[in-house]
Order: C-alpha cells, then sequence, then structure tokens
C-alpha cells in the first residue's frame, strides 16, 4: 500500500498515512488532532528489472577526447 506525506498547517508537524490509491485524496487529520492538513509532494525511486543499470561502452584509451578522434 502506498504512504502519503502530510503536513499539518496547525502545528506544522509532518507525517505519513498509509492507505490504499483508493483513498489518495481523502482528508487525513494530524496525529496530534488538528483536521488542517495538506498533501505533500513525494518523489519515488523506481528501477529497472534487477536495478541494475545498462553498462556504456568503455572508453578506449585516454588523452583530451578518449582516443576516439586519434589527437
Amino acid at each position: 500500500m502506498p504512504r502519503y506525506d502530510y503536513r499539518c498547517r496547525s502545528c506544522g508537524d509532518t507525517f505519513e498515512v498509509t492507505r490504499p490509491m483508493s483513498e489518495a485524496s481523502a482528508p487525513a487529520a494530524c496525529p496530534q488532532g488538528h483536521g488542517d492538513t495538506v498533501k505533500l509532494l513525494s518523489t519515488i525511486a523506481v528501477t529497472g528489472r534487477g536495478g541494475a543499470a545498462p553498462s556504456a561502452p568503455a572508453a578506449s584509451g585516454g588523452g583530451c577526447c578518449g582516443g576516439g578522434c586519434g589527437c
């Protein structure tokens, strides 16, 4: 189940609520009992299968431009 971050406008506390996506827009009460809360934007990290990034071709040689132009 996803977690949503909220901030209480009354006391300034931030807190998380775990609920189904179907209830994502439902209001959330502050743990201190305040009702004036705002949902915060959250960032998520998504990785591909296995979490490994595709490998880039290795540079061949040194020099100012990686040896590709023969300088």
